[in-house]
């Protein structure tokens, strides 16, 4: 009997465990951060991968951290065979690693070596990369440097949303995952170092990524709504307030010399960049829903020749 260790917090990340518990394998607990507080009102919530243990029976913990020895001692009191890992939160550390004698599965939704770290869906956006896909490959010191077990490649489409994508990735893990796991406990599957050289990494995001900057180019603008969805999420200011940028498409056949944030033409509206012009199809005003672009404009008479930006 193959005992798993599962770590793994957001929503995404639920599609893994949910197929490894409807193919019959033994879930010894399931980790996942602490609840933290969300929201407007900050509500104390749960992650999702919790939710869903909690659904399915299986015992939870949320440590703050695993550094802590008697959260390692608690982990290795479970015995499990393997873990997997899906999105978790936190970079697993030695005396961690050595937990499970098969060590631990990592479903990474890039083509390794490419986009390695914490936002790889949004790093294929935003680097404007024709194809994507998921890789299951085993951890190691290093961040998602492991040697690789499967990956599935999938075109990436012009429009693609990081939200979106990223959920259909895990999806596509999940059935993977249960392709590769029963050769792999058996020591049946051959192990592929990834080519170190080959290697992109990706950061962080933070709350200021979002805030446009118009003096770069129509297409980076246009990959980075796409990208940042929905975390930081666009934005830029108006008259003192945000203006959340939701969806725009790149006009680059206009050429004009107006300053980079200027509302060149109340079609669309058209908005002047650093090269080409952004066509805001969707916009969110500070306060209120969601609007088309045109609806925006339509309301405030006037615009063109104004700018955008702090």
């Amino acid at each position: 009997m193959v005992r798993i260790l599962y770590l793994g917090s957001p929503s995404f990340a639920v599609y893994p465990l949910e197929a490894l518990v409807q193919a019959g394998y033994t879930i010894c607990a399931v980790v996942t951060q602490p609840d933290r507080p969300a929201g407007r009102q900050r509500t104390l919530t749960a992650p999702p991968v919790k939710l869903a243990a909690q659904r399915l029976g299986l015992q939870v913990l949320q440590p703050p951290t695993l550094r802590d020895p008697a959260v390692i001692e608690q982990l290795a009191a479970l015995r499990p065979n393997v873990g997997v890992v899906a999105a978790y939160g936190e970079i697993l550390r030695k005396a961690v690693l050595e937990i499970p004698p098969l060590g631990y599965l990592n479903i990474h939704p890039s083509l390794l070596p490419l986009h390695r770290g914490p936002t790889p869906v949004a790093g294929a956006i935003l680097a404007g990369d024709t194809e994507t896909g998921m890789t299951i490959m085993k951890l190691d010191r290093g961040m998602d440097s492991g040697p690789i077990l499967a990956q599935v490649i999938v075109p990436l489409s012009a429009s693609a949303r990081a939200e979106a994508l990223t959920d259909e990735l895990f999806q596509l893990g999940a059935k993977l995952l249960l392709d590769v796991l029963p050769s792999y406990v058996n020591g049946a599957i051959e192990l592929r170092p990834q080519d170190h050289s080959q290697a992109s990494v990706t950061r962080l995001l933070t709350k200021e990524d979002g805030l446009v900057d118009w003096t770069l180019p129509a297409l980076v603008i246009e990959r980075r709504i796409r990208a940042f969805d929905p975390w930081p999420g666009a934005h830029t200011i108006w008259r003192g307030q945000n203006l959340k940028l939701l969806y725009a498409q790149v006009d680059a056949t206009w050429s004009g010399d107006e300053c980079p944030g200027t509302i060149v033409s109340a079609d669309g509206p058209r908005i002047a960049t650093g090269s080409g012009a952004l066509i805001l199809n969707e916009v969110q005003p500070s306060g209120r829903r969601s609007m088309s672009g045109q609806a925006w404009v339509h309301g405030q008479p006037g615009l063109v020749g104004q700018r955008l930006g702090a």
